[in-house]
């Protein structure tokens, strides 16, 4: 970033709250983000809370009047709860609606029937990765688990060789691809254009998940030579349905936003025409609460009604899938005022005061401070929207290209190493039955591999685009 772009960047944002050098702003930083730690993870505090007394915090040690700092805070958290809220509500509902009709099931199954022995690891990428879409993370876990199970217990597999490319699928989707809250966050705060990131964030997700996945499955299975756990699986939901939806309709719905969203791109980049009459069709209906809207609506036809759902259950499957997503919610919420409370701060211009004579690359600055981050807090989505609030002002004079790869960098970098502050890190021990030292040698250093790999790929395309 030149001189000129900082001193008009300058120029045209607000005065920040507080008058601090960059030697306090950068202690505050710093005493925010040990105090979101250490109540997550000494205290066990809700990352809500945590960041929520973060956020005062940092305001306080960066001498900001304390109503100006609540109303940084309130902004934050209200523009980012409007600009994502609606986009995780219709994605849980429609992942809600996918694990009740059977369509998860049903997609699972097709896809098993048609594979065996070596293709095994590379169907189960392929299971997580479209199921992953549009899931969080938990609940692809909960809703794979048992099929992974089976799968390594029916082929006598090692767990390891068809656990962690399922794994592999579901983190990067839900590091890298929209509408993941984490993803959307950033492309929120960065200003960058979702289906450009989309696309771009695909093109960088396919490599990253095979070298993750199938290839160091391999490895992993001779680190780590478990059986699947013998247990009682969890009841998967067809069980209880007489019908359930075919796999072209289900497929059909799942990938619906995602070409929606993809061909807004395509046409924006073909036309540029912002009166033009297809582009702005195209961008209303590729607009991500159009296409996330449109899904769910279909969803109700090619996914409740196969099923056998009255309007009842098709009732009640909406609220079940919103209720869990209070917390995740509050926390992104919560993140964003976070965000807003270091830009008003004045952190966002430091960062470009410090960083514009540096020779570190923006989007290298930026996978290392999600990393950091991630390794403080243990929560990818805390560390997505952290981080993308400290290095939003480095997209100001970016394209439109090197926005999106600036959130893809973040996104990379909040899933580096996750361990035992990280839930996921739990979960994963739980449900394959491992010690805390086998979860490391798989399911951290896969969660690594992700990470380098995908910052390395971002960093190529900066290069080349």
């Amino acid at each position: 970033m030149t001189r000129l772009s900082v001193e008009m960047l300058a120029a045209d944002a607000p005065p920040p709250i507080t008058s601090a050098g960059h030697a306090q702003l950068g202690i505050a930083v710093l005493v925010g983000i040990a105090v979101i730690v250490l109540l997550i993870t000494k205290f066990k505090l809700h990352a809500f809370l945590a960041l929520t007394i973060g956020s005062l915090a940092l305001g306080a040690v960066a001498g900001a009047p304390l109503d100006k700092a609540i109303i940084s805070f309130t902004t934050g958290l209200g523009a980012t709860v409007a600009g994502v809220g609606v986009l995780i509500a219709l994605g849980a509902i429609l992942g809600k609606l996918l694990a009740d009709s059977g369509g998860a099931d049903e997609i699972v199954d097709t896809i098993l029937a048609k594979a065996g022995g070596r293709a095994m690891p590379w169907a189960m990428v392929l299971i997580a990765s479209v199921i992953g879409l549009p899931l969080f993370f938990e609940v692809g876990i909960v809703l794979l688990i048992p099929v992974v199970l089976m799968v390594a217990k029916r082929g006598n597999y090692s767990l390891m060789r068809i656990g962690i490319p399922a794994l592999a699928g579901l983190s990067v989707m839900h590091g890298l691809i929209p509408p993941h809250p984490g993803p959307l966050v950033a492309i929120d705060a960065v200003k960058a254009n979702l289906g450009v990131t989309l696309a771009l964030g695909i093109l960088v997700a396919i490599p990253t998940v095979i070298i993750a996945g199938p290839l160091f499955s391999k490895v992993a299975a001779r680190w780590v030579d478990v059986p699947a756990p013998d247990r009682m699986l969890p009841q998967r939901a067809s069980e209880e349905l007489q019908r359930r939806p075919g796999f072209g309709a289900t497929l059909a719905t799942v990938l619906l936003p995602v070409v929606l969203m993809l061909a807004k791109a395509l046409v924006d980049i073909v036309i540029d025409d912002p009166a033009n009459t297809t582009q702005r069709v195209f961008d209303v209906v590729g607009s991500p609460l159009i296409a996330l809207l449109a899904a769910v609506i279909v969803g109700f036809f090619t996914l409740g009604r196969p099923a056998g759902f009255t309007k009842d259950r098709l009732q009640q499957t909406v609220e079940k899938g919103l209720m869990p997503i209070a917390g995740i919610l509050l926390i992104v919420g919560a993140g964003g005022g976070f965000k807003q409370t270091l830009i008003d701060s004045g952190v966002g211009q430091m960062v470009l005061d410090v960083s514009k004579d540096w020779s570190i690359p923006a989007l290298l600055l930026a996978w290392l401070i999600a990393v950091a981050i991630r390794l403080a807090t243990g929560s990818a989505t805390v560390a997505t929207v952290s981080a993308a609030g400290l290095v939003a002002p480095l997209a100001a004079d970016m394209s439109t290209t090197h926005a999106a790869l600036l959130v893809l960098a973040v996104g990379a970098g909040s899933l580096f190493f996750s361990h035992v502050n990280d839930a996921g890190f739990w979960l994963v021990k739980e449900y394959f039955g491992l010690s805390v030292g086998q979860t490391v040698k798989t399911w951290s250093v896969m969660e690594t591999i992700i990470s380098v790999v995908a910052g390395g790929l971002v960093l190529l395309l900066s290069l080349v685009i």
